[in-house]
């Protein structure tokens, strides 16, 4: 089986979320904040990988660019 490749953080998302997270969050459609803000805290969490570390993390960073996450 090959191993799979490290996977980090893509387009806009911050290193600090970590190579689990990046690599969920991108199996899963989203590469960048604003598909991020697309999704709501909840449905984020659902993401295997993606802890409450990630979401603040992520929540610091859309706030910098003046976004959030969808409302639930």
């Amino acid at each position: 089986m090959a191993a799979t490749p490290d996977i980090r953080p893509v387009g806009d998302l911050p290193d600090a979320i970590g190579k689990t997270a990046a690599r969920e969050l991108s199996r899963n459609g989203i590469m960048s904040l604003q598909q991020v803000a697309d999704h709501s805290e909840r449905e984020l969490l659902a993401i295997h990988g993606v802890g409450p570390k990630a979401i603040a993390i992520l929540g610091d960073a859309l706030a910098a660019k003046g976004l959030g996450y969808r409302a639930s």
